[in-house]
């Protein structure tokens, strides 16, 4: 069904491509033809116009020396009495006229000769670009690999099947099973690219196809495939007077409100073994109270996750363990920035619901920089809260 499917497509595809090429090369050659014809027209009317003022003055001098040899005959014919004053008046204008002068005719040499020029290569090197033009592919260079649930999004990883195929760039769309249409998601060199604002629990076609290094032309689409998550998107609170949240509760932006305190998550949305990523969309002025990080629980009253049951990175770099800064230290962030927390549980005893020691492995990268720490609690943690706090207006952060 796909093979028949495939092959019917490629057939339109290929029918309307080369229709509208004809149509495109027939225009193309009737505007050089009606061009090179209106070339023809200007130089005939300039190059004859001479020719024919000359013709006029030489048939308007025979038709006068015509005139003047009837009215010599006349003068002679006619009787003796008015035969004086005829031959009179026939010498005054004889004397007159010019018989013997004639207007300058343009030399053979300067006189155009018309012809069209046409080289007959044109056609060879047509015909060289036709033959060459277009491929058919029994499958596409590249295709989709991987699909990681991310909350509220997708992790989409694609690979290269083609070893002959040199990719320069990758273009990745998707769109709602639903849907009619496609959307561009991405274009760029990289392998995998992580789609937001994903809906859990809802069916997506993704697609991707690339281009090859020197071509302008994309290469065909690799086979659709669904991907979803079940994971729900991380979420501020709403209701601290000191951020303004976007319409998908995602990107937390710190006001002019003097009011100072730490934005949680709506929920304890992070689980260990995925990645928590914040990425810093706008700066504003740092202060070593600042933090982004995880905690155990929200706490009210408190300025910073720089405290009990939370580690946390501050603007400035520094790294801070249950309000313990560390001797390990990450570059300060900067507008593009991604800070990103990855946990993997490391039981020290026995874990209950009434608590036992508790160890994270905890992994947080910056900048291309990282640290690695063990993180000791006294109860099991199956989900965490993530938090920020920004003492000054300006900074804006997504999370995912």
């Amino acid at each position: 069904m796909e093979i028949k499917e495939s092959a019917t497509l490629t057939r339109d595809v290929l029918e309307q491509h080369f229709s509208d090429l004809k149509g495109t090369l027939k225009k193309l050659l009737d505007e050089r033809l009606m061009s090179l014809l209106q070339e023809v027209d200007v130089i005939e009317q300039e190059s004859i116009k001479p020719l024919d003022e000359c013709q006029k003055l030489i048939e308007h001098g025979v038709s006068t020396a015509d005139d003047l040899l009837r009215e010599g005959e006349s003068a002679v014919d006619g009787d003796v009495g008015t035969q004086n004053e005829k031959l009179c008046n026939f010498t005054k204008k004889a004397l007159h006229i010019q018989l013997d002068s004639l207007p300058e005719v343009p030399s053979l040499v300067d006189v155009p000769c018309l012809s069209a020029q046409l080289d007959d290569c044109l056609l060879t090197i047509l015909k060289n670009q036709i033959f060459r033009h277009g491929t058919v592919a029994s499958r596409p260079p590249v295709q989709l690999e991987e699909f990681v649930e991310k909350p509220g999004g997708i992790l989409v990883r694609w690979c290269k099947v083609d070893d002959d195929f040199i990719p320069q760039d990758y273009r990745l769309q998707y769109r709602k099973s639903a849907a009619s249409h496609f959307e561009d998601v991405y274009v760029g060199s990289e392998t995998e690219f992580i789609v937001l604002h994903i809906d859990p629990n809802v069916d997506y076609q993704f697609r991707v196809c690339a281009r090859g290094d020197g071509r302008q032309e994309w290469s065909p689409w690799s086979v659709p495939q669904i991907g979803r998550t079940t994971l729900v998107p991380h979420e501020w609170t709403t209701g601290l007077e000191g951020y303004s949240l976007s319409s998908r509760r995602n990107i937390a932006l710190r006001n002019d409100s003097q009011s100072c305190g730490v934005l949680y998550s709506k929920a304890p949305t992070y689980f260990c073994g995925q990645t928590l990523t914040f990425r810093i969309e706008t700066v504003g002025q740092p202060d070593r109270r600042d933090s982004l990080g995880v905690c155990v629980e929200q706490r009210n009253g408190y300025d910073s996750l720089q405290r009990d049951k939370a580690v946390c990175i501050s603007t400035n770099g520094a790294v801070f363990v249950n309000g313990k800064e560390m001797t390990n230290q990450l570059p300060a962030v900067t507008s593009g920035s991604t800070v990103t927390f990855d946990m993997e549980v490391v039981q020290l005893g026995p874990c209950s619901n009434e608590g036992g020691n508790f160890k994270l492995r905890v992994t947080i990268s910056s900048n291309n920089r990282e640290v690695v720490f063990d993180w000791v609690l006294d109860q099991c943690c199956g989900s965490l809260y993530f938090g920020c706090s920004f003492s000054y207006p300006g900074w804006k952060v997504l999370v995912f």
